[in-house]
């Protein structure tokens, strides 16, 4: 039982700002934007970023739009230092993108850190200590005025060596390091001294961060306003935040900081960072895009966004993770379906984004709003899902689910009945084709005899009728197969995502494959094969989706039962 909390925990302390202004302030700018997902993010991850995923997410998010990126901690790694060298040596770096790097104040970690930027076109070099009262006496043995010796003594490092190298334009950022937990006053003198040893007049960064988040976030709105009162008359600071999400407020915070007039936040696409995450970028930009105001960040394909991230992160985003999660725009409630189903129906375009249950349009993320129909629910065997899984073996992912409940509502709608699982089967087995598609007849070809890289793909199959001749190359032979049936039907082909798994075992196991597929521009289809052969039952599912999908974008007529279930 929890019943230490009157002897072992301490209740923060109210700033007692009565005269605060931002509760009344409403947003109407997006901030400066700062993505630490290849440092802050990449260092809490159980195996961080290698240079071709580092790179990836840098990509990425340079197409989302950010201007400033903090990109390693180049005195912490060889791995790091490479990195940021090779972003400078290689020119990768837009004109319009900062690069930003994070060192500690040491002497010999700061000295790496300018050397790993030499040549940078523009660069922030963001240096931190912490000030706070348990961190001052248990960590490091200092009292305040040592602490802003300390912060005097490296500043001025900083600005000696930058100095040296005047083709880069260089600017300071500095972070009283658990600024949340610390007195204001101490703070504040931090941030004055390394204003004083930088110097008046050039331009810096002042960063606050919830190095570790202790109150609720109108305590560090309070304590943020507070400072930005002492330097909202010099143009030469901007005020940053760093939420972290201990209390699972990072996102509050943030905005409410905003409300009291930070102009930049640090973060992480989707809240990667240590403990419990960094602020989720995400999040911000789109709270702001539903309130009308234009965040500066492109996230119209949330999706692809997603799939990167986890990519490289090696970690999955929750499936009721905000704006991205596969559920969020999924309703499982009859309550919810109808009364988005009639607001919709009166909804003309142009109007005022007002559709219950929800709060964004999902088109305007490259998703669609999806009601997953519950079949058989009174007798508590749960879904489509269910049933097909119980009765017939079949794991659907989740998206797929999502898209087979479609067919599944169209027949219901007609003939007014629940479903059982045999009608299920029959009517999956419509909608994809699985016992229908043939297996390509292929020559596959593995260079020097390791299967599954490199390797050349070569026969014919049958698409709509039609049998198609196909020779293509990849890193493997799905890859391979895309490749190729891509190029004699003509139709850009693309894998988004894949799931396999065996029915039975033995001699009587049989693989099933679902792959999701973008086919042409915008169509997202799945397709599903099954096979003895796990190989060949992936190659049938790819099939599958393009006979789902005509070169016009439109689904090929399924009937089940009279009813058609695939238009």
């Amino acid at each position: 039982m929890l019943k230490q909390a009157a002897s072992k925990y301490q209740a923060f302390r109210p700033v007692g700002l009565t005269d605060r202004t931002w509760p009344d302030t409403v947003l109407r700018q997006a901030p400066i934007w700062l993505s630490t997902d290849l440092r802050d993010g990449n260092q809490a991850l159980i195996e961080p970023m290698d240079a071709d995923r580092k790179l990836r997410m840098f990509d990425l998010l340079l197409r989302i739009g950010f201007k400033e990126i903090e990109v390693g901690f180049p005195a912490a790694s060889q791995t790091d230092f490479d990195f940021v060298r090779k972003l400078i040596d290689e020119e990768r770096i837009p004109q319009d993108v900062t690069i930003q790097v994070m060192t500690p104040a040491r002497a010999e970690l700061i000295e790496r850190t300018i050397e790993s930027l030499a040549g940078a076109r523009r660069a922030i070099v963001h240096v931190y200590n912490a000030v706070a009262p348990v961190w001052r006496r248990v960590v490091f043995g200092l009292d305040v005025p040592q602490v802003m010796q300390l912060v005097d003594e490296h500043v001025r490092l900083v600005r000696r060596l930058t100095d040296a190298h005047p083709e880069t334009e260089w600017v300071l950022q500095y972070s009283p390091e658990t600024f949340s937990l610390a007195e204001l006053e101490v703070s504040l003198q931090a941030c004055e001294t390394a204003i004083a040893a930088w110097g008046e007049g050039r331009p810096i960064i002042l960063n606050l961060p919830t190095t570790v988040e202790n109150a609720t976030p109108n305590v560090f709105a309070d304590q943020v306003e507070w400072m930005v009162r002492r330097f909202r008359d010099r143009p030469e600071i901007v005020v940053s935040v760093h939420p972290h999400n201990d209390r699972g407020t990072g996102v509050a915070s943030a905005e409410l900081a905003l409300q009291a007039g930070a102009q930049r936040v640090e973060g992480c696409l989707f809240g990667n960072g240590e403990r419990t995450g960094n602020l989720d970028l995400v999040n911000v930009a789109l709270n702001l895009y539903t309130q009308g105001v234009d965040p500066g960040l492109d996230f119209s394909d949330i999706d692809e966004v997603r799939r990167t991230v986890e990519h490289c992160n090696q970690l999955p985003v929750h499936p009721r993770h905000p704006y991205v999660g596969e559920l969020v725009y999924t309703s499982f409630s009859g309550s919810h379906q109808d009364a988005i189903k009639k607001a919709f129906a009166q909804r003309r375009e142009g109007d005022i984004w007002a559709i219950p249950y929800l709060p964004i349009d999902p088109k305007d993320l490259g998703r669609s709003y999806e009601a997953v129909i519950r079949v058989n629910s009174q007798s508590g065997k749960g879904g489509i899902a269910y049933l097909l899984e119980n009765e017939y073996g079949l794991d659907l992912p989740r998206r797929l689910q999502i898209e087979f409940s479609q067919a599944v509502q169209r027949v219901m709608d007609e003939e007014g009945r629940e479903l059982t699982a045999a009608d299920l089967w029959r009517l999956f087995d419509a909608e994809y084709g699985v016992t229908r598609t043939a297996a390509p007849r292929y020559h596959l070809q593995a260079p020097d005899g390791h299967a599954g890289r490199h390797v050349r793909l070569a026969g014919e199959c049958v698409v709509n009728g039609d049998v198609v001749a196909f020779a293509g190359q990849g890193d493997g032979p799905i890859e391979a197969f895309v490749s190729a049936i891509a190029d004699a039907c003509g139709v850009p082909v693309r894998v988004l995502d894949f799931h396999e798994h065996a029915i039975g075992a033995g001699a009587d196991a049989q693989a099933m494959a679902y792959l999701e597929l973008r086919v042409g521009d915008a169509q997202t289809v799945f397709g599903v094969g099954r096979d003895t052969d796990s190989l060949a039952a992936s190659l049938k599912a790819i099939l599958s989706g393009l006979q789902r999908a005509t070169m016009d974008g439109s689904r090929s007529p399924v009937t089940f039962d009279g009813v058609p279930v695939g238009a």
